[in-house]
């Protein structure tokens, strides 16, 4: 096993209990350096008591945490020093304004970033001089941002950036988000939006009743997923009565009733697509359409926790 410094966050064995009741069972994962990393599970599974955890805020009740080489219960200082986070919600006082804020965070740490490349960056340079009071959700949210970036942090947490946003709003902070992916700087999030995290990151953690149950990239999720491809094919002219070839792979196949649509669900949809696409064009028939639908992170979220994410 590679030694737990060579990663951004090492956690093996996590557990935390209230009262009696275990939040997080012992839980095992790793995020690399430069990594955008999701946890996805639904309400209660204990996203945000392990993210807690990890930032320092709470401590833990077992197992082995680092991040960023330090021990979130032990080294608590300067582990918030090198680390910036963004809530669900951030609630600061009405009359304060953006630059007034900025500044006093930015006085929090030993490092403090460019005020105003931030402004620039979190299109709030006009509501500098805005009261909190006055900022809409979407602006709010960037102001969150700009204060979980103030201290040019290694490393953010963002817990449901983009809950409560409007689609444009949400578009823009997914924007930021991966400009901050291509600054290399890691990055942990939890997520209520399938979509947001099937572009977002680079793996994923699906978490339930206080459990990892499945890790992987999005991609490699989707192809461990029970539900299977579907292949869709329309032809210009109808197919006769006659039998269909068994494809390479292939499993259920459905006929349209005017026969001129063929879908074939496969484990290996590439394979049965060639092979689909081979046959029509030895049978003569001419090809209008081909659509290819794999399962969803969703598809795959519900078979493995029999639970919508937003549950």
């Amino acid at each position: 096993m590679p030694a737990n410094s060579e990663f951004a966050i090492y956690v093996r064995g996590l557990r935390k209990s209230y009262n009696g009741f275990e939040a997080v069972k012992g839980i095992d994962f790793e995020v690399r350096p430069g990594e955008v990393f999701g946890l996805l599970g639904p309400n209660g599974a204990g996203k945000t008591t392990t993210v807690e955890i990890l930032e320092g805020l709470r401590p833990r009740s077992a197992g082995e945490v680092m991040v960023l080489g330090l021990d979130p219960d032990q080294q608590k200082k300067q582990l918030k020093d090198r680390i910036g986070a963004c809530l669900q919600a951030t609630n600061l006082p009405d009359k304060i304004t953006v630059r007034e804020a900025l500044d006093f965070f930015g006085s929090l740490y030993s490092r403090k970033a460019d005020v105003n490349s931030l402004l620039k960056r979190l299109q709030l340079e006009e509501k500098r001089d805005a009261g909190y009071a006055t900022l809409s959700g979407g602006q709010k949210q960037r102001l969150a941002l700009a204060l979980a970036l103030i201290n040019d942090p290694q490393m953010l947490f963002l817990d449901e950036p983009t809950t409560g946003l409007d689609p444009q709003v949400r578009l823009e902070i997914r924007d930021l988000i991966e400009e901050l992916r291509a600054d290399q700087r890691t990055i942990l999030m939890t997520t209520h939006y399938i979509e947001e995290a099937e572009r977002l990151c680079d793996r994923v953690a699906i978490i339930d009743a206080g459990q990892i149950i499945a890790i992987g990239t999005p991609r490699d999720l989707q192809e461990r997923s029970a539900n299977q491809s579907s292949i869709e094919i329309k032809l210009v002219q109808p197919l006769p009565d006659a039998a269909l070839p068994q494809w390479a792979e292939a499993g259920r196949t459905i006929v349209s009733d005017d026969r001129r649509s063929i879908i074939v669900y496969s484990a290996r949809p590439a394979r049965t697509l060639v092979e689909m696409v081979k046959w029509i064009d030895a049978s003569g028939y001419e090809l209008d359409d081909i659509r290819l639908s794999r399962p969803t992170l969703e598809d795959v979220f519900i078979e493995l926790t029999g639970k919508k994410l937003r549950d």
